[in-house]
């Protein structure tokens, strides 16, 4: 799979960070179950490659990535763990060169048009637009479509489920990313009705506002 299916196959991209990779296998359950099926675990925490694995392993319908991805270790570490694709905040030349060669689907995260331009010269055409909701939002990536129409991009930073649907109707916003579906208290708690329930409500938005 490539990071342009990849981001199609669901309007939203859960961004999760986990504290006890013991909530893992539940909570990508309850993700799949309201139809979000990819999931990122940020590295943020030391069970975050934990529970990378304990989904991969326990959990096929999910697929799982990890994100804060900061170095090539970090690539190597999360392809080690059984994570099926990768995100950054931002992106370094050592970095991208590492992600071109690893067999890791890569998103690099942008926030400029210089940047942008700087990755696809390098061959990458599916980012990361972060942080959305201060750098424009839609009216920056409407922007960006005008002048680079073959890259796209998944807004995360500021997302809600009502900001959702004006970001989906752009040409080049296969999905979002945000952590609202599964907050850390949510995950904390067990919540995994309310994290389904949130998941349904985000996925519904899906419905014919980009062509898949």
């Amino acid at each position: 799979m490539n990071t342009g299916a990849l981001l199609k196959i669901a309007p939203l991209i859960p961004v999760v960070t986990i504290s006890d990779s013991a909530l893992a296998v539940p909570l990508a359950n309850a993700l799949v179950a309201g139809g979000l099926p990819v999931i990122e675990i940020t590295l943020r925490t030391p069970a975050a490659l934990g529970a990378i694995r304990r989904i991969a392993s326990e959990v096929p319908e999910a697929v799982v990535g990890a994100g804060t991805v900061l170095s090539p270790a970090d690539l190597e570490a999360a392809r080690s763990a059984g994570a099926r694709f990768a995100v950054s905040p931002g992106a370094t030349s050592q970095l991208a060169s590492a992600a071109a060669d690893c067999d890791l689907p890569w998103l690099p995260g942008v926030a400029t048009p210089s940047e942008a331009l700087d990755l696809r010269e390098r061959g990458f055409l599916a980012m990361k637009f972060f942080p959305a909701n201060t750098h424009g939002g839609a009216t920056f990536l409407s922007h960006i479509h005008a002048i680079l129409p073959d890259l796209v991009f998944c807004p995360t930073g500021g997302v809600t489920l009502e900001t959702m649907a004006s970001l989906l109707k752009l040409p080049n916003v296969p999905c979002v990313g945000s952590s609202f579906v599964a907050s850390s208290a949510a995950i904390a708690a067990g919540d995994w009705d309310g994290i389904k329930e949130r998941a349904c409500a985000a996925a519904a938005i899906r419905g014919g506002l980009f062509p898949r």
